[in-house]
């Protein structure tokens, strides 16, 4: 199998369509619609969670290639192989992205296991040899990488504000910004608190 090309993909106001209606197609839909995609889902049956999620587009029909329209990627989540392949080479025709639950041989591209601590995301993917194996280093880094990364970045994009608009010296700014990634900074953030680790980085910025 060739090797998947690693991207972080902006979906936000772009069409991404769902076929299926089912639990793996709704956490699909809800993981899309969470990144900001206008999500399209098509099915003549759906589970009650997709009914009650708002913000989705339910077209409540049998799968047909017109509903790709526009479409920036499509996910065929269905447990019909005739369909799933068909969906497959419909996507293809239209070099629109696609990817078949469970089936990384018929997928333009996969997608990973993650952690989200804010602005954080870890990204963990074995190639679609084994999602579960994926899902179980995720459980192992979770409790590595706790809220206070959360905390941390939010924290760290405001300094790096603040340093960008006061500080004139390309050359000092980039020593303070990289200063303030420092592994000491998130330690005062975990163990003193947020408060703790602005004043520290105040003092670095205008020292």
């Amino acid at each position: 199998m060739s090797k998947f090309y690693p991207i972080h993909l902006n979906v936000k106001g772009k069409k991404c369509v769902i076929i299926g209606g089912g639990k793996v197609a709704y956490r699909k839909a809800c993981s899309l619609k969470e990144s900001g995609a206008d999500v399209v889902v098509v099915s003549p049956e759906v589970c009650p969670e997709m009914v009650n999620e708002e913000g989705l587009v339910l077209i409540k029909r049998e799968y047909d290639e017109c509903f790709l329209d526009g479409a920036l990627l499509v996910i065929a989540a269905t447990d019909n192989e005739v369909v799933n392949k068909k969906v497959t080479l419909d996507a293809e025709k239209r070099n629109i992205m696609v990817n078949v639950v469970d089936y990384p041989e018929r997928c333009s591209f996969i997608v990973p296991s993650t952690i989200n601590r804010g602005d954080l995301c870890i990204s963990i993917s074995t190639g679609g040899a084994s999602p579960a194996v994926a899902r179980r280093i995720r459980e192992e880094l979770e409790s590595v990488f706790g809220k206070e990364y959360e905390e941390y970045l939010d924290l760290l994009a405001k300094m790096r504000s603040l340093a960008m608009s006061s500080v004139e010296d390309s050359a000092r700014r980039r020593k303070i910004l990289q200063r303030l990634a420092e592994k000491d900074i998130f330690d005062t953030v975990k163990d003193e608190g947020v408060k703790s680790a602005e004043a520290k980085m105040r003092e670095i910025i205008f020292e």
